[in-house]
């Protein structure tokens, strides 16, 4: 199983940065610099001569190897990189069979997430095609992030019921607060509140204007989140849990406060482009913290498995 934790959470670490790096996309406006898929203007590698004798594009080549390398990692790499990990598992499947079906899982997401890619530039980054694309990209992690727990040996304890729920709720809440901020970004409502807490000086603006109204309904989603995951943290010590499910609630406590004052200060700096995605960045780690909790959480309350000498030996008793 060692090797399957490894993979998953090398595969986990590149899906990560490859978020990150649509947030720099995104931030840029180099999402449609290349305007056809899966090529790019035609070519599968765009030189600077082949880019210097298109007509006037509107980008920069710089803007262009963004996008371009965001598809590299993403068909290249990370697809790659996953049909290992999904070959591992099935050679494996024997020793974990619970792991095939999470295999199959990943699989079908990539496939979503590729022909998404596509939608989207197609689309032209419409606000609605790019949220669905970086929150299938967030299953995307999440999934991989579950392969991680269940290939590794969790300390079992008794979890009271109460804390899965709020787990789940907090992942909701953090997922549903990254994707509004995508739609946010790209429907131009970023500083539709030019100030912070306050929209505009109101507790609640006017939600006529539709800017407004997505701007405001990110910034409840990313606090009722963030209350959610320092309650988490305060009820995961309360109850008694492993220690290293308490830190790793506390330490996604820590970093959504983290995340909560960048989303300030990207308001107060008027959305500099490497606040933008440092925001997003911390975002997506809060995201990874809260569903490791979760994982591990669920892990942690999942009856032992019984070996097969063992399980005869019970029914020949």
């Amino acid at each position: 199983m060692i090797a399957i934790r490894r993979l998953a959470v090398a595969t986990a670490i590149l899906a990560y940065a490859l978020i990150v790096l649509g947030a720099l996309v995104r931030s840029t406006n180099s999402g449609l610099s290349c305007p056809d898929w899966p090529t790019c203007y035609g070519y599968w590698l765009l030189t600077p001569a082949d880019f210097a004798a298109l007509p006037y594009t509107g980008y920069t080549y710089g803007q262009v190897m963004l996008e371009w390398v965001h598809r590299l990692i993403a068909g290249v790499f990370l697809g790659p990189l996953v049909l290992v990990l999904l070959g591992v598992i099935f050679w494996r499947r024997r020793e974990r069979p619970g792991l095939v079906a999470a295999g199959a899982v990943l699989l079908a997401l990539l496939v979503v997430q590729k022909l998404l890619g596509g939608i989207t530039v197609l689309d032209r980054n419409s606000p609605w095609s790019v949220a669905l694309h970086l929150g299938n990209a967030m299953l995307v992690l999440a999934t991989l992030l579950w392969i991680a727990v269940r290939a590794s040996d969790v300390e079992r304890s008794g979890v009271p019921s109460g804390i899965h729920h709020l787990a789940a709720v907090s992942w909701l809440l953090v997922i549903g607060a990254i994707t509004s901020a995508a739609i946010v970004a790209k429907s131009g409502a970023a500083l539709a509140c030019s100030t912070w807490p306050l929209c505009d000086g109101a507790l609640v603006p006017d939600l006529g204007d539709p800017l407004i109204r997505a701007n405001f309904t990110h910034r409840v989603l990313a606090g009722l989140a963030a209350l959610s995951l320092v309650v988490l943290a305060w009820q995961a010590a309360r109850a008694g849990l492993p220690s290293g499910l308490v830190r790793l609630a506390r330490l996604a406590a820590i970093v959504v406060g983290i995340e909560v004052l960048l989303g300030a200060v990207t308001v107060w700096g008027e959305i500099a482009t490497v606040l933008a995605v440092l925001h997003q960045a911390v975002g997506v780690l809060v995201f990874a913290k809260v569903t490791l909790f979760w994982w591990r959480l669920r892990a942690a309350s999942r009856p032992l498995p019984i070996e097969a000498g063992h399980g005869l030996a019970l029914r020949g008793a």
